[in-house]
């Protein structure tokens, strides 16, 4: 069965009225139990990442001032959201999320978590409601521990994954493929080793017909041990940060693409959330499932040899 990470510290309270779909965390979990996508036994619980293993792409004055809650009112203004002890206790433990799948997709093939995708957080400051880069530390955790040579980061969120390019600019194990709309936050664009910029308005025939054409070529050439794939559903045609005009089928066969991609190229691939904005949680919770539904056809297809 397909492993799925959550763990209830994913949503804790914001302001009302503050922009970011805190809850939409907790749905992605009900929606997936509701229409039986998985089962409780196939939740994996993580433990908070730690400060060592953080410190692995983020300095070490940044990953304390965050923690400690003395990061000054511009930095906190940059990252979007209200400092609180249970938002540091998140931010951790969906990092930890993150690194508990990537784990579980080495030993079953596939693996997604309920949260995740925080790809605008830079080495020492955090931007776009995103503290610590949860797909850099990931990466760069499993290459210091051996457990990998070299990882693929698959970053189909609408906005650029300028963070991750940044930390990730000059490892030469990690290649960083960012598939964003042009026109879209953040307005000063990193260099990732692979830029796709759409246009806006882009729909499903255009944004899928340029990911088939890059995607197995890039498993082919840089040939790695772990895609680690952020699947924002900002993309979609309703999202109210996106500007791309993606419908529900484009995100799923998206995301079944990308996966099957991995599958048949015997390449392990973990699978983040990533962005995804709108005032209907329950709609939008659904569209994030979208991937956990491809991820478990494909899954099942692959354990049962078709």
């Amino acid at each position: 069965m397909l492993p799925v990470v959550f763990h209830p510290d994913y949503v804790v309270p914001l302001p009302a009225g503050h922009r970011f779909p805190m809850d939409k965390f907790r749905r992605i979990r009900d929606v997936l139990l509701h229409d039986r996508i998985i089962s409780t036994e196939q939740i994996h619980t993580p433990s908070p990442a730690t400060e060592q293993t953080i410190s692995a792409v983020h300095s070490t004055s940044y990953i304390r001032d965050y923690l400690k809650g003395t990061l000054d009112t511009r930095a906190m203004r940059r990252i979007g959201l209200p400092w609180s002890h249970e938002l540091v206790k998140r931010t951790c433990t969906a990092l930890g999320g993150t690194l508990l799948s990537a784990e579980l997709a080495l030993s079953h093939g596939v693996a997604c978590n309920t949260a995740g995708g925080t790809h605008h957080a830079f080495r020492d400051f955090g931007s776009g409601f995103c503290i610590f880069n949860d797909l850099a530390v990931t990466a760069r955790h499993l290459l210091n521990s051996g457990r990998v040579r070299s990882v693929l980061i698959v970053d189909l969120d609408v906005h650029q994954g300028d963070g991750t390019a940044a930390i990730l600019q000059t490892d030469p194990f990690v290649f960083t493929f960012s598939m964003h709309c042009d026109v879209n936050f953040p307005f000063t664009k990193q260099v990732s080793d692979l830029d796709i910029s759409l246009a806006e308005g882009s729909g499903d025939e255009e944004y899928l017909q340029r990911l088939r054409y890059h995607l197995p070529s890039l498993l082919d050439s840089f040939d790695p041990d772990l895609v680690l794939y952020d699947a924002g559903v900002d993309p979609h045609e309703s999202d109210r940060l996106g500007k791309l005009n993606l419908s529900d089928d484009g995100i799923y066969e998206r995301d079944r693409f990308v996966i099957a991609a991995c599958v048949d190229a015997d390449v392990p691939i973990a699978a983040v959330v990533g962005g995804g904005y709108s005032d209907d949680l329950n709609e939008l919770a659904y569209r994030h499932t979208l991937l956990h539904r491809a991820a478990s056809v494909v899954f099942d297809a692959h354990m049962m040899g078709t």
